[in-house]
């Protein structure tokens, strides 16, 4: 173990430190891969993205995780093969990302592996005081290691749990070290399966900075859509744009108790799923609606609750930037709503701020890596209750 240690200890004291972020979210639209050159840590943290690809997964592969994902009841030997599965899989997209970019294993310092969640159960979905907030991501670190040759680290989230935190959402912590900008108040906005922002506030202050889900981003609006129409999500919108938004429904959807709780919180697929959309189907007086205004109303309900939520951290007099991310950020419609709903707001892709929106995620994970090797904790410098430093699990190669 003695060599281990000093091996990361002469990585934490290198000028820089390149590391692999690897990112699957809960649209299951396959691996985001970023190589990243940082600099410092901490809040002297900078990132360089060298290079950035998304390997989609093949169909086949995505039913295997289906079986399993936000689903109380599952064949729990197929969920240990897949904890198992999902790390060679992982290993193979990172192989041939690096033969790709025609880079050596050797010259890859860590790779930061989010994993692949297949349940997110806070105390506020779960409903049961006697138990704790829990999530679990799966796709082991040590088959990760022994398959690319690089130190991994993975397992991000529980450290925030055993903090007292819901496990999610993580972005706060990048997002504080590389975006924060004195004077402007900044909302990151990622559309993801879940929506989730990070409010950064124009002083800087780590108190007051905080990531919170909002609601459904894609989820509900990729699941009818491979339902009602055999495709992966509305491409452009171009289904929700040929339909009308039913208020009722609408209203019935938003009537849902999470989105009344207070910031931070957490959710998942576990709650917004199919079936819960049925259910406030089967209230509506005439029961189900034309395909197409479902979809409809589904992209305008993550419109308006996104907005609403942003809109209750805003003071007074100061100007608004909110930077999108996420798959939901390439949905017109979404965007047109947010544009309605926020018309005082700027609004800009990430990439202005020079991480492409598609990156993002996969990049604070690595950024993540960075801090549990090179970080440290400055004192007083907590967010969520939780130190920068000391965030995942470490795995070595042999």
């Amino acid at each position: 173990m003695k060599q281990h240690i000093e091996r990361l200890a002469a990585i934490s004291h290198r000028p820089y430190r390149r590391i692999i972020g690897l990112m699957s979210g809960t649209s299951l639209d396959g691996l985001d891969v970023a190589l990243c050159r940082f600099t410092g840590a901490g809040k002297q943290t900078r990132v360089e993205v060298e290079a950035f690809a998304t390997l989609p997964y093949d169909e086949h592969f995505k039913s295997e995780i289906r079986r399993v994902f936000a689903k109380k009841e599952i064949d729990f030997q197929h969920f240990t093969l897949l904890n198992v599965l999902i790390a060679e899989r992982h290993a193979q997209i990172v192989n041939q990302f690096l033969i790709d970019e025609k880079i050596s294993a050797e010259e890859i310092d860590l790779l930061a592996s989010h994993g692949q969640t297949v349940f997110h159960a806070p105390r506020i979905f779960h409903g049961m005081p006697e138990y704790p907030n829990a999530t679990l991501q799966i796709g082991d670190g040590d088959h990760l290691s022994m398959r690319t040759g690089i130190i991994t680290i993975s397992d991000f989230r529980q450290k925030h749990v055993a903090a007292g935190g819901e496990g999610a959402p993580l972005a706060l912590y990048g997002d504080y070290l590389l975006f924060s900008r004195a004077g402007e108040e900044r909302f990151l906005l990622n559309i993801g399966g879940i929506a989730n922002f990070t409010y950064l506030p124009a002083d800087g202050s780590p108190d007051r900075a905080f990531a919170t889900d909002t609601g459904p981003g894609n989820t509900l609006i990729d699941a009818f859509a491979r339902e009602l129409f055999g495709v992966a999500y509305d491409e452009n919108a171009r289904i929700a744009s040929n339909g009308r938004v039913d208020p009722l429904l609408l209203d019935l959807l938003k009537s849902e108790a999470f989105f009344e709780k207070p910031f931070p919180k957490t959710i998942g697929p576990e709650l917004f799923s199919v079936e819960w959309v049925r259910t406030a189907l089967r209230r509506l007086p005439k029961g189900n609606i034309n395909p197409y205004d479902l979809v409809a109303t589904l992209t305008r309900l993550s419109a308006e609750t996104i907005a609403e939520s942003v809109l209750i951290v805003v003071t007074q007099g100061t100007l608004r930037h909110l930077y999108l991310s996420g798959g939901g950020a390439h949905n017109p419609l979404i965007v047109n709503y947010l544009k309605e709903l926020l018309p005082d707001w700027q609004l800009h892709s990430m990439d202005v701020l020079g991480v492409h929106g598609d990156a993002k995620e996969a990049v604070l994970f690595a950024a993540l890596a960075n801090e549990t090797v090179a970080g440290y904790n400055e004192p007083g410098l907590r967010l969520g209750g939780v130190p920068l430093a000391g965030m995942g699990k470490i795995s070595f190669p042999e």
